[in-house]
């Protein structure tokens, strides 16, 4: 696939270094000649100088036969013109925005074809904010994320001793559970994964990936460690985008502090939250997180624009009696190095847009795509078409498709119905069929196998 992507910033270099890896034909451009060279020395692509939204810059990038562009500077207005251009000048099949402001978001009539011709919207501060509020409701989880319009859940757990099912082989699952069905889709110990079968045997400290039904997965967290008890007290580090609207949806619900730096933002954040203590300060300042009781809170988020203001103030939290630390860690190496320490959690702003935007680069009905453990392996949605004769998989059970290794087929959703994916399920046309894939490089091969034949009508 041939892609542009407008703006080498932070989302713009992961999602090029993310695709690049893919065979797929990558053109960046940005103003910035030093970004644009960093990036051609470890990543085989084409680098274009110039401004994003400039018909000239375009044409040299290639539009005329781009199949999809994507626009991820700073700027929301040179993104949307960019892709007006795009489509005007050069018909563009696909073209995906990044739109921050709530004031263009609020108005969904802009982006219609005859308007604003972009195909999608994506605001990276909503993303995380929603991944954010779906780690605090499954309190415990490591990654939460939804398939099949939240009916479908996988989560990412680390098994604790005391944890009914540790110790114990994955074939005993049932008999601990004989009223849900569930699968575990992956398991990582110490690093390495293991394809997960009836004698595998869940160790303690093992990061367990399962998959439930929504209402179901608080009860097979129960099995792996012993449940946290529900979130009622948080408090944020920084009021910036992704810290008011965390404050705003949370606030509702439990008691909520957020400790904004800037003067003239907390009085703003003051008028604009009606449920939320907010405190003009330092977040790693241990005489205001004392005052605020940082002992008593269930979880302290940083959410700052600074990765080492974020890590500091976590650590510091988690030392003064914190019991959950998550951080908005923005550079890959960091999260590497902080998560499962100190630091509970660490969040990658990068990776969660990376997830919103891969169903819209697979070949085949892909309707959604989630990067885990920090773009290593992938959980996809696609949905079945054909029949046993047009399809590698449509008519056939489990057990005989020909899966890439460490792939697994964990739910199937057909209909109103949640099904857990074993041996003998048998693929339906039309069926949404969630999988993971401890290996990122084993997409291609995925994408092949829902690929309807020709001569399927």
């Amino acid at each position: 696939m041939k892609i542009i992507i407008l703006g080498a910033g932070q989302v713009g270099s992961t999602v090029a270094e993310t695709l690049a890896s893919e065979a797929n034909d990558i053109t960046v451009v940005d103003v910035d000649a030093r970004r644009l060279r960093s990036l051609q020395d470890h990543l085989d692509i084409r680098t274009v100088r110039g401004h994003a939204s400039h018909p000239d810059v375009l044409a040299d990038a290639g539009a005329e036969d781009a199949d999809l562009m994507l626009a991820v500077t700073s700027s929301d207005e040179t993104n949307m013109v960019a892709c007006q251009i795009a489509h005007t000048m050069f018909r563009t099949p696909t073209k995906i925005a990044r739109v921050r402001a709530a004031q263009y978001l609020k108005h969904r009539e802009l982006f219609a074809r005859d308007a604003l011709p972009v195909d999608l919207t994506i605001s990276p501060e909503q993303l995380v904010t929603e991944y954010i509020q779906r780690l605090i409701e499954t309190p415990g989880a490591l990654q939460v994320l939804d398939f099949a319009k939240g009916r479908v859940r996988l989560v990412g757990v680390k098994a604790y001793y005391g944890g009914p099912l540790v110790g114990h082989a994955l074939r005993e699952l049932p008999v601990h559970m004989p009223a849900i069905d569930t699968r575990v889709a992956a398991v990582f110990r110490r690093g390495v994964d293991l394809i997960p079968e009836g004698d595998t045997v869940i160790e303690a400290d093992d990061e367990v990936f399962f998959v439930a039904a929504s209402e179901h997965s608080r009860a097979v967290m129960g099995e792996l460690r012993k449940l946290d008890r529900p979130v009622r007290r948080i408090m944020l580090a920084g009021g910036g985008n992704i810290g008011r609207r965390l404050a705003a949806t949370l606030e509702r619900r439990v008691h909520v502090k957020l400790v904004e730096h800037s003067p003239e933002r907390a009085q703003e954040l003051s008028e604009i939250l009606d449920g939320t203590v907010v405190l003009q300060g330092d977040a790693a300042d241990e005489d205001l997180l004392r005052e605020e009781g940082i002992e008593q809170m269930d979880v302290f988020c940083a959410v700052t624009n600074d990765d080492q203001v974020n890590i500091l103030s976590g650590m510091l939290a988690k030392r003064m009696g914190a019991r959950k630390v998550m951080a908005l860690i923005n550079r890959g190496a960091y999260v590497d190095l902080v998560q499962g320490g100190t630091i509970d959690i660490a969040i990658s702003p990068q990776q969660t847009t990376v997830s919103a935007l891969l169903a819209h680069v697979r070949r085949g009905d892909v309707v959604a795509v989630h990067s885990l453990r920090r773009g290593a392996a992938e959980a996809i949605e696609a949905i079945a078409h054909g029949d046993r004769r047009t399809s590698k998989v449509v008519g056939r059970a489990v057990e005989d498709i020909k899966l890439p290794a460490g792939t697994t087929i964990d739910a199937v959703v057909r209909g109103a119905d949640v099904i857990i994916a074993h041996h003998d399920t048998v693929i339906e046309n039309d069926d949404h069929v969630i999988l993971f894939l401890t290996d990122k490089k084993k997409v291609a091969e995925v994408e092949k196998l829902f690929q309807v034949g020709v001569t399927f009508l």
